[in-house]
């Protein structure tokens, strides 16, 4: 019997102390938490910039700029959308990730994550500001379709941001808030999670630095294979790759 949804109003997220295992679903964002796209994504931006004669970034220059909405991300790395529309750019930006995108990999813990709560008997979904059949795509591409039962992208390629997206979920979902878990990269991850009154855990090393995800109010941890150990707001630890 599925619950009826109201949306909570915003409330402070207390840090995670339950095993993921004890959450009856997970929710995912994709871009730089499953999908390691980050290189690609600084990468791509450098030719926008550089065709432009503004100055390029680093990967650590993107991760203390990227943000939502992307648009201020853009006005923050200096273009003027009064003499360029942001639609130009945010579109021509989109046309060289796409062409690009398969150079893209899995984090190396990711699908072993995705086994282990799959396994649990827990759901999960993705909820992301990427483009929907985009998003469709890679997920096949990825021989992953198998894990989720939804998928929740954007219906342009702008990634104003997915707040709205999330709680309407949450509303069709149907399950307690205190039984959902949202994983992201991003400290809009948080705001989302916090809109649809659910906890949140922060992955470093996506999209946003780490030391910009601390001090939000959720756990901030190293790697997926952390998610499998009861976690609480502290100081990052370092996490071995293979």
């Amino acid at each position: 019997m599925s619950l009826e949804f109201k949306r909570p109003a915003f409330r402070d997220i207390k840090p995670v102390v339950r095993p993921i295992d004890h959450y009856a679903h997970v929710i995912w964002d994709w871009n730089g938490t499953l999908f390691d796209d980050v290189d690609l994504c600084v990468g791509v931006m450098n030719k926008l910039l550089s065709r432009r004669a503004m100055n390029t970034l680093t990967v650590e220059d993107y991760r203390e700029s990227f943000g939502f909405p992307v648009h201020d991300y853009y006005r923050r790395l200096g273009f003027d959308f009064q003499a360029e529309p942001f639609e130009v750019v945010g579109t021509e930006f989109i046309l060289e990730y796409e062409e690009r995108r398969q150079e893209a990999k899995l984090y190396f813990d990711a699908r072993e994550a995705l086994e282990r709560i799959q396994e649990s008997g827990a759901g999960q979904s993705i909820l992301s500001a990427y483009q929907q059949p985009m998003l469709e795509e890679l997920i096949q591409f990825f021989d992953l379709a198998g894990f989720f039962v939804r998928l929740v992208g954007l219906q342009d390629h702008y990634a104003h941001g997915k707040l709205d997206n999330g709680v309407e979920w949450m509303r069709q979902l149907g399950h307690d808030p205190e039984d959902v878990l949202l994983v992201g990269d991003t400290m809009h991850d948080c705001e989302v999670a916090r809109a649809m009154g659910i906890d949140c855990v922060l992955i470093a090393g996506g999209h946003q630095s780490a030391s910009r995800l601390q001090g939000n109010g959720v756990p901030v941890i190293a790697g997926r294979r952390e998610l499998f150990h009861p976690v609480a707001e502290e100081p990052l630890r370092t996490e071995q790759t293979e």
